[in-house]
């Protein structure tokens, strides 16, 4: 665990770095409150600060002041470090914002007894911020592919469109339905039908670039929302798409899948009259008219807006 130790004399500074090592902790050394609170604000910051008082730049006090202001998810436990020994000072300090309060130079028996609760605060607060990240990644992830839910993608879609129509800028949409996927779980099994999903997921991934989305719209269904692409851009991705699910069979134990789908393509342009729902049914006009083409293989359809009453 890292702790920051801020004091600008060095002769008291040091002993307490050597004994924060010899205990297991990653040292991070500041000369002054400035730096400390340079240190402080950085994204990866100490989650334990021992700050002396008096200090140039900035007082210790002042430090732990600015640190509370900041908006983060993590917490910063601060013990206040200082020759002060008067109960006015005490008070001074913990209003500050310290969360506890040592009289220099420090028993080191005591430094140990009251970093105790320093490293179980920070270990608790980290484990809630686990189980918050792996809470939220449950509430916006299919937990088959990894990929974006579908409501978590419908956000997404809605996001791309509003900034669609802020920048006057394209966007394309892609539904991808892959063909035959009932024969797949009736011939081979439901758990080679997901590994087969699963496998389309990663294939659609490494196609897309970094910031289009992919989302399992449900079944065997996929929606690939794809900023800043006209219908003849968002073509060509869709094409890239069924290329790389066609190219090459899926293998799951014994069983070799051919894998392919069908791709319904359209895209808008800023328009403000245009919700969610309209595009996704006409890419889901355009992927019927795929499949009835033959499948394995993208139909691009533009978009057509009823005309608004004047």
């Amino acid at each position: 665990m890292r702790i920051l130790v801020a004091d600008d004399n060095v002769v008291s500074r040091r002993p307490l770095e050597v004994v924060l090592k010899k205990w297991g902790y990653e040292v991070v050394a500041a000369a002054s409150g400035s730096e400390a609170w340079r240190i402080l604000q950085c994204e990866s910051a100490p989650r334990i600060a021992i700050l002396d008082w008096m200090m140039p730049g900035m007082s210790g006090p002042e430090v732990c002041t600015q640190v509370r202001t900041l908006k983060r998810e993590y917490y910063t436990y601060i013990i206040m470090l200082t020759s002060r020994s008067e109960r006015e000072d005490f008070i001074r300090g913990m209003q500050s914002g310290a969360d506890d309060y040592l009289v220099k130079p420090p028993d080191f028996n005591e430094l140990a007894l009251r970093l105790g609760p320093a490293r179980r605060i920070v270990e608790i607060e980290t484990e809630l911020l686990r189980v918050k990240e792996e809470l939220k990644v449950r509430a916006t992830r299919d937990a088959l592919t990894s990929l974006w839910n579908r409501s978590a993608t419908m956000e997404l879609l809605a996001r791309e469109m509003a900034r669609s129509r802020r920048e006057n800028s394209p966007m394309g949409l892609v539904l991808a339905d892959l063909d035959y996927f009932k024969r797949v779980n009736d011939t081979y099994g439901h758990l080679v039908g997901d590994s087969v999903l699963r496998e389309t997921a990663i294939r659609m991934l490494g196609t897309v670039r970094p910031y289009d989305a992919v989302g399992r719209y449900g079944g065997e269904e996929f929606l690939i929302v794809l900023p800043g692409c006209d219908l003849e851009a968002s073509t060509v991705k869709a094409e890239a798409l069924r290329q790389a699910l066609a190219h090459a069979p899926v293998h799951v134990g014994a069983a070799t899948v051919p894998v392919t789908s069908s791709f319904g393509v359209t895209s808008m342009h800023g328009m403000a009259a245009c919700p969610p729902e309209a595009l996704i049914e006409r890419a889901d006009d355009a992927l019927y008219m795929a499949k009835h083409a033959g499948r394995n293989c993208v139909v691009p359809l533009a978009l057509e807006l009823q005309p608004q009453p004047a």
